[in-house]
C-alpha cells in the first residue's frame, strides 16, 4: 500500500499566454533627448503588445505629436519594426512640446487618444518626460469631463476609456534617474567616449601631451566617473563630488608625479556641470591654462559633444530595450484601477518595477542636495552603481605614501587562467592597486598554473600596472592547463614565495559580449557561428541583441523537426516585407546538426525565397580592447574580491600562520540576480556540470522565450518574477564599503 504523499504543492508560476490583451490598445512614444537602445524598446513594445492581441500604435514625435493627432499617431504591425535594433536614436521620433504643459495641450492629447481607445501609455524619456505623463495621468477623468462637456466625446467613450495607465521606460544617456542601475543609451554613450579616449591616448603618448575631455552630463556625473574609470584617467571632475578647495596644486602634484614615473600622457575628464565646492563652474579650457600655467605641458581639450548620442546601439543597450519593452507591456495588462504609474527598470540583471513619482522625486533630491552643498549626500541618493564607481575610482586613482599603508605581512598572487578576455587586465590593474592600498605585497604569475608550476612569480608594484585598463587579452598570459599534476610544485611554488591567498582571474570560458548583427540586402538569411563551449549564452544574449530569428544551443536540445519547423516560419516571414534573417548557432550545441548543415539546409528549402550566408566568427570574439562595461565591471569586481581576501586573510591568521581550513575560504564571486555574491568553491560541485563545463542551472534560459517571441514563435514563457511593484530604497549598500 502507498504511503500519504501529502497534499499536493501548488503552482504559483505565472506565463504569459495566460495574460490577454484582447481589446487594449497601447500607444508607445519617445520624449526628450534621444538615446541609443530607445529602438530596441520600441520594437519589444510593438511586437509583445501585438503578441498577447492587443493594438499597438506609435505616437510620432513625442508629446508634440500626441498633441497634434492625425497621421502623427498610427497603429504599428509586426514588420513595421523589423531591423530597428541596429539603428541608434529614435526612428519614431522625439520633440520638445511646450503645448504639452498646458492643460489645452493635454486636453487636445487627451482627445486624439479617447478617438482610438488609447489608455495605455509606454513613455521612453527622462525624468521631465515620465512626470508630464503622470500628470497627464493624474489629469485623466477630469479631462474626458471636459471633452464631454464640450461635446466632443459621449458618455460610452468615457465609461470605456475611463482610466489610463501609464510604463515609463527611462531613455537617458546620462544615467540620471534614481531607482535604475542603468538606463537606455548609457552604456553605448559609454562605448563612444571610450573610443575616442583610446585614440586619443595613442596619439597623447606620441607626444606627451595632457588631454582634457569634456564629456555630457550637466547634472548627473555617471558618464564621467564610469569612463574614468574605464580608461585610467589621472583626474575627473564631477558635479555631485566637487574637489577640495586646493585641488589645483593636487592635481598638477599629481599629474607631475604620474610624468616622473615615465607616464607619456595625461588624461583629465570633465562632466559639462562640473562644479567646485563653492559652485563656481569648472571648464575645460581653465584646466587647460591650469596645466600650461603650472606645469608647462603641452596641452588639449577636446570636448565630445553630441558624438555621444550617435551611432549604433551597444548590445547591452539592446538587450535593455528588449527587455524594458516587454516588462512594459506586461505591466500595462496587469494593471488595475488602483496601480499607480510606474517605471521597469533594471537592477543587477533582474526587471523591477517601480512607482514613477517616488522615482522622480529622489532624482530631484539629489539636485536639491547639490544645490545645497550637501555632495555626500546627493552621491548617496545617486544610488548604489554610482556610490561604488565612486569608491572604486578612489581607491585605484589616489596612490598612498608607505607610510600611510596598512602595516600587512601578506602576500597575494594573481594569475589569469583559461582563454584570454576582455577585461582581464583592467581586473588585474584593480587587484593590484586595492592589494597595495591594503598593505599586502602583491605578485603577479605569468602563464596561469603552467607558469605558476615554473616558478614564473615576481612582485609586482603600483605603476607596473598603469594603461592596463583598456588593453585586450591577458598581458599575465593565460593557458586552459589545469592544476591537478602540477599541484606539489604549485604547493612549493607557494611556500618558497610565501603566498597567503590567490586572486584567480578567469574559468571554464569568458568571452566578451558579441555585438554581431547581420544586416542583409534583399532577403537574405546569415547563419552565424559563435564561440561558448557547450555554453549558450553567447549566442543567446547574442541573438536577442540582434534581433535573431533562431539560436541554436547545447541546453536546449532541438532535431530535424525543429529545424524543419524552423525553416518554414523564416520562410513564411521571408515571404512579408521582411528582408532579412539570422540564425545564431553554438560552436557545440548538436555535434551532428554542424554550421555547414544548418547552413545547407536553409540554403535549399528558402531556394527561390530568400539566398543564404555563413559565417564562423571565432577567436576575434576574444579579440580587441574590451568594452566600457568589460572594464568597469572587471575593476569593481577585482577591487570587491580583494577586500575580500584582505578580510578572510585577516580572521585566518592566528600565531603567525593563515589557516584556511574552512570552505568559505576559496570562493568565487560573481552576480546572482541583484547582488554579487561570494560563494564557497566546495558548493558549485552539486551545481556544475563538469564535463561540459557549465553551471547546471543557466539564468539567462529565462531570456530564450522572449527571444522566441520577439521573432514571432508561440512559446510558454514564465513571467513568475514580474508583477511585483516594488518601492525605491534609501539605505546605503552594506556589501562595498572601500576604505577612501
Amino acid at each position: 500500500m502507498a504511503g500519504n504523499a501529502g497534499p499536493k504543492r501548488q503552482d504559483t508560476r505565472k506565463f504569459v499566454e495566460n495574460l490577454s490583451g484582447e481589446g487594449k490598445c497601447i500607444a508607445v512614444l519617445t520624449s526628450g533627448g534621444d538615446a541609443q537602445g530607445m529602438n530596441a524598446a520600441v520594437r519589444a513594445v510593438v511586437r509583445m503588445g501585438i503578441y498577447v492581441g492587443a493594438k499597438v500604435y506609435f505616437i510620432h514625435e513625442g508629446y508634440q505629436g500626441m498633441v497634434d493627432g492625425g497621421d502623427n499617431i498610427k497603429e504599428a504591425t509586426w514588420e513595421s519594426v523589423s531591423s530597428m535594433l541596429q539603428v541608434g536614436g529614435t526612428v519614431i521620433g522625439s520633440a520638445r512640446c511646450k503645448e504639452f504643459r498646458t492643460h489645452e495641450g493635454r486636453l487636445k492629447a487627451a482627445h486624439n487618444l479617447v478617438q482610438r481607445g488609447i489608455t495605455n501609455l509606454c513613455v521612453i524619456g527622462g525624468d521631465g518626460s515620465l512626470t508630464g505623463a503622470n500628470l497627464f495621468r493624474e489629469e485623466w477623468s477630469g479631462l474626458l469631463n471636459e471633452l464631454l462637456e464640450q461635446g466632443l466625446i459621449n458618455e460610452e467613450a468615457v465609461s470605456s476609456n475611463s482610466v489610463l495607465h501609464i510604463v515609463g521606460m527611462v531613455g537617458s544617456i546620462d544615467n540620471d534617474f534614481c531607482g535604475t542601475d542603468m538606463t537606455i543609451g548609457t552604456d553605448s554613450a559609454l562605448h563612444r567616449i571610450i573610443e575616442v579616449v583610446d585614440a586619443i591616448m595613442t596619439t597623447a603618448q606620441s607626444h606627451q601631451r595632457t588631454f582634457v575631455l569634456e564629456v555630457m552630463g550637466r547634472h548627473c556625473g555617471y558618464l564621467a566617473l564610469v569612463s574614468a574609470l574605464a580608461c585610467g584617467a589621472d583626474w575627473v571632475f564631477i558635479p555631485e563630488m566637487p574637489p577640495d578647495d586646493g585641488w589645483e596644486d593636487n592635481m598638477c602634484q599629481k599629474l607631475s608625479e604620474n610624468r616622473a614615473d615615465k607616464k607619456r600622457l595625461n588624461i583629465i575628464i570633465v562632466a559639462e556641470g562640473a562644479i567646485d565646492s563653492h559652485n563656481k563652474a569648472i571648464t575645460p579650457d581653465c584646466i587647460k591654462d591650469l596645466v600650461v600655467r603650472c606645469l608647462g605641458f603641452d596641452t588639449r581639450v577636446t570636448i565630445l559633444g553630441h558624438v555621444q548620442r550617435g551611432g549604433t546601439p551597444s548590445a547591452f543597450d539592446r538587450i535593455l530595450g528588449s527587455r524594458m519593452g516587454v516588462e512594459a507591456v506586461l505591466a500595462l495588462l496587469e494593471a488595475s484601477t488602483d496601480t499607480p504609474a510606474c517605471v521597469v527598470s533594471l537592477v543587477g540583471n533582474q526587471a523591477v518595477r517601480l512607482p514613477l513619482m517616488e522615482c522622480v522625486q529622489m532624482t530631484q533630491e539629489v539636485q536639491k542636495a547639490m544645490d545645497e552643498k550637501k555632495f555626500d549626500e546627493a552621491v548617496r541618493l545617486r544610488g548604489r552603481s554610482f556610490e561604488n564607481n565612486l569608491s572604486t575610482y578612489r581607491l585605484l586613482s589616489y596612490r598612498k605614501l608607505d607610510s600611510e599603508l596598512p602595516n600587512s605581512s601578506f602576500n597575494v598572487a594573481v594569475l589569469n587562467v583559461g582563454a584570454p578576455a576582455a577585461g582581464m587586465n583592467a581586473a588585474v590593474r584593480s587587484a593590484v592597486r586595492v592589494g597595495i592600498t591594503e598593505g599586502h605585497k602583491m605578485f603577479a604569475v605569468n602563464d596561469g598554473f603552467e607558469g605558476f608550476a615554473k616558478g614564473q612569480i615576481k612582485e609586482i608594484k603600483w605603476g607596473d600596472v598603469g594603461g592596463w585598463t583598456g588593453q585586450g587579452g591577458s598581458l599575465l598570459g593565460t593557458k586552459r592547463t589545469l592544476p591537478a599534476k602540477r599541484l606539489a610544485k604549485i604547493a612549493e611554488q607557494m611556500r618558497i614565495h610565501n603566498i597567503n591567498a590567490l586572486l584567480v582571474i578567469g574559468g571554464f570560458e569568458t568571452c566578451d559580449r558579441i555585438k554581431q548583427s547581420a544586416s542583409g540586402t534583399k532577403r537574405r538569411v546569415f547563419i552565424i557561428e559563435t564561440m561558448g563551449g557547450y555554453c549558450g549564452y553567447l549566442a543567446t544574449v547574442g541573438g536577442l541583441a540582434a534581433g535573431a530569428d533562431t539560436v541554436y544551443i547545447y541546453e536546449e536540445a532541438f532535431d530535424i523537426r525543429d529545424l524543419q519547423a524552423n525553416v518554414e516560419h523564416l520562410t513564411q516571414k521571408m515571404k512579408t516585407t521582411i528582408q532579412r534573417g539570422l540564425v545564431l548557432r553554438n560552436e557545440n550545441c548538436n555535434e551532428n546538426f554542424t554550421t555547414d548543415f544548418i547552413y545547407q539546409l536553409y540554403s535549399e528549402e528558402g531556394r527561390g525565397v530568400f539566398d543564404c550566408r555563413k559565417n564562423i566568427l571565432g577567436h576575434m570574439q576574444q579579440g580587441g580592447a574590451p568594452s566600457p562595461f568589460d572594464r568597469n565591471f572587471g575593476t569593481k569586481v577585482a577591487a570587491k574580491a580583494m577586500q575580500w581576501i584582505t578580510r578572510a586573510l585577516k580572521e585566518s591568521y592566528k600565531g603567525g600562520k593563515v589557516f584556511t581550513n574552512a570552505e568559505d575560504t576559496a570562493c568565487l564571486l560573481g552576480m546572482r540576480r541583484r547582488a554579487m555574491v561570494f560563494q564557497p568553491v566546495a558548493q558549485l560541485r552539486e551545481e556544475t556540470d563538469f564535463e561540459h563545463r557549465i553551471p547546471k542551472d543557466q539564468w539567462w534560459l529565462k531570456l530564450r522565450p522572449l527571444m522566441k517571441i520577439l521573432a514571432k514563435y508561440k512559446t510558454s514563457y514564465d513571467v513568475s518574477d514580474a508583477g511585483q511593484l516594488e518601492h525605491v530604497t534609501r539605505v546605503r549598500p552594506k556589501d562595498f564599503q572601500p576604505s577612501v
